[in-house]
């Protein structure tokens, strides 16, 4: 495993939709092994290839109750709604309150491209929505709540 660099918000890729993966090979398990070291050595409870400079579906998830790895996720339902803060590994120093689902179902494979599917609420599933957004090239401040702002964190 290594840590990757993580994309900041000026680098163009952020805004561009990743690509279905297709290939559940070794260069797939190491990708995924990568980003679960890069996000815990962040401290951050998801990432999105796509924050690593890879346009692949893939995202990993770990909010305190276990890592979660999904390639070719997607929402595939909704219930509620949540307004809470939001930040993101790749905007440092920045959040805002964002409106997303209370609940979501999400399905997506796993390194060795067998199907799962998770129901969550709360935090988990907000970060689910946050990763997926990434995914087509979807960043939190794109959800913000009405009439609110980016803070910053001096």
């Amino acid at each position: 495993m290594a840590y990757r660099q993580i994309v900041t918000e000026e680098d163009p890729i952020l805004r561009k939709k990743s690509r279905q993966v297709e290939k559940f090979d070794q260069r797939l398990a190491s990708l995924i092994d990568d980003m679960k070291e890069t996000l815990k050595r962040a401290g951050g409870v998801g990432l999105a290839a796509v924050q690593v400079g890879v346009l692949k579906r893939v995202i990993v998830v770990d909010c305190g109750d276990g890592e979660i790895e999904l390639v070719n996720p997607e929402i595939i339902s909704e219930e509620g709604e949540q307004k809470e803060q939001e930040g993101c590994l790749s905007l440092p120093g920045e959040w805002g309150v964002t409106v997303r689902p209370a609940i979501v179902k999400i399905r997506g494979q796993d390194r060795n491209g067998k199907w799962h599917i998770y129901k969550a609420d709360g935090l988990k599933a907000r970060c689910f929505c946050h990763e997926t957004d990434h995914l087509d090239g979807r960043l939190f401040v794109d959800r913000l709540a009405q009439g609110e702002t980016i803070h910053r964190t001096e």
